[in-house]
């Protein structure tokens, strides 16, 4: 999906859309997770309900302290997503029910913890914002190859809570980005399924899937069931 050249924009005020949590009972100390792509309705909305479903299955309501969420750098503000993205999310037994698209707007990426954007050119569409979002953005696919770098024995154990284990691993994330650099541009991009049939969209669930996977594992220091 190719916004125009014109017209809106990433913009700065408040959404109309009320930023909802991921779990009830939320404690106030929280990680807050944003997934970023272009209109909110293919791409992030995967990437947010996969996410969701992922520290659920292995963390439960333990997994309460994470909030998942997502926006578009042209979002469609009020649509709901691709019936496409609906089947994909169903493929892997994740809940589509009541997703909303937003815009991205500023307060979205003040309140991020982490940003993790489909593409390079979202990621320094999110890094222009401002809001000290350098050292905390980052495309999917790159987070979870710095990620796969990371001793896990460095982390803090979960028994110390996974908002503090999320926060640093983004820190050590953020202290590799310079030494570990992608094989190719394309390395770091998911592509726009936006228009394409079904078995496109099933290919990209399938990318985002495997990227979200050892990220979910870091996060929650739980590998996935086999």
């Amino acid at each position: 999906m190719t916004a125009p050249d014109s017209g809106r924009g990433i913009g700065n005020r408040e959404s109309a859309a009320e930023i909802t949590t991921t779990f009830v009972g939320l404690p106030r100390d929280s990680f807050r997770i944003l997934h970023v792509s272009t209109g909110n309705v293919c791409r992030s909305p995967i990437t947010e309900r996969l996410t969701r479903h992922f520290v659920s299955e292995r963390l439960g309501v333990l997994g309460g302290g994470l909030i998942v969420e997502s926006a578009g750098t042209w979002g469609h503000e009020g649509a709901p997503m691709e019936a496409n993205a609906e089947t994909v999310l169903a493929d892997f037994g994740a809940d589509a029910s009541g997703f909303v698209g937003r815009e991205l707007l500023d307060e979205h990426v003040i309140r991020a913890d982490l940003v993790l954007t489909a593409t390079r050119d979202h990621r320094a569409q999110v890094i222009s914002m401002g809001h000290s979002a350098g050292l905390r953005t980052f495309t999917l696919k790159e987070f979870t190859r710095l990620v796969k770098a990371i001793d896990p024995a460095t982390l803090p154990p979960l028994e110390d809570g996974v908002v503090a284990r999320a926060r640093a691993l983004v820190r050590a994330a953020a202290a590799l980005r310079g030494w570990l650099l992608a094989p190719t541009a394309e390395a770091d991009e998911v592509y726009d399924p936006y228009g394409a049939p079904l078995t496109f969209f099933r290919s990209v669930g399938d990318e985002i899937h495997q990227a979200l996977d050892p990220v979910v594992t870091a996060l929650t220091g739980v590998a996935a069931r086999t």
